[in-house]
């Protein structure tokens, strides 16, 4: 441990020390945590959007066409001639990306610079709660939600097998989707991707809370509320599709 007023007698015997565990970050850990504040803000409402998008899944064919595969083709065109076909959904990639990039870098540099502050000092006497387990595994869960994004692309946007059916067109969102999800172990991972989704983000939104400076009693209350229903709808709703597959209510 680091003091600031250093016992000469405590210094002789090793217990405690006057030099800094970790040199000063160029980058600063507040700046770290309020842009993966942001980021993972934006990484929620976007799986809920999508979540929404996806549950088009259930609705009725329109002109003859399936309403998902309607919904694809509108977020093509989006925003065009304003500009060129797919630039939107490009763009919107290129965001997110850069959104990933910013999120697991800061949760790295963050965790680095913990273990070489606490130095060989480990936290104890923890209460143990959802809140404390989902703490303690941010990083497990977010390396796997990592692979199940890297897979989900392969899978159901770039088409790349073994990650995705032989079967796969572009374009054909529906058959996609149920192809994909009738094989077992696929729609069984994706709805553990689901639950480790949960957990990651609800601690995330959780944490943001406190990150973007919103101490309001009432407003804390409220939306620590919505840090764990958006997870949980999301969880749900996208849970419901490999699992509508896989029982024969989808296809």
């Amino acid at each position: 441990m680091t003091v600031k007023f250093d016992d000469r007698d405590a210094v002789a015997h090793g217990k405690i020390t006057e030099k800094p565990l970790r040199e000063r970050p160029t980058f600063p850990s507040w700046a770290l945590k309020l842009t993966m504040a942001v980021t993972g803000v934006i990484f929620g409402l976007f799986v809920l959007v999508h979540m929404i998008g996806n549950l088009k899944i259930y609705l009725p064919d329109v002109d003859g066409k399936k309403d998902l595969d309607v919904y694809a083709a509108f977020l093509r065109e989006l925003l065009v001639p304003l500009l060129p076909h797919g630039w939107f959904l490009w763009i919107f990639r290129i965001v997110l990306l850069i959104c990933l990039v910013l999120h697991v870098y800061g949760a790295f540099a963050l965790v680095g610079r913990a273990h070489q502050s606490r130095g060989k000092f480990k936290r104890k006497g923890m209460v143990g709660s959802l809140n404390t387990f989902t703490a303690r595994s941010m990083i497990v869960t977010g390396i796997v939600l990592l692979c199940f994004i890297i897979f989900h692309i392969l899978d159901l946007t770039a088409g790349v097998t073994p990650a995705a059916p032989d079967t796969f067109a572009h374009g054909a969102a529906y058959a996609n989707v149920v192809a994909s999800f009738s094989r077992p172990g696929v729609a069984i991972f994706y709805v553990i991707a689901m639950v480790v989704l949960f957990l990651h983000l609800s601690h995330g939104l959780w944490t943001a809370v406190s990150d973007l400076g919103i101490t309001g009693k009432r407003w804390r209350a409220i939306l620590l509320f919505v840090a764990y229903l958006v997870p949980a709808l999301v969880m749900i709703g996208n849970s419901t599709i490999p699992l509508g597959v896989m029982f024969g209510l989808i296809g």
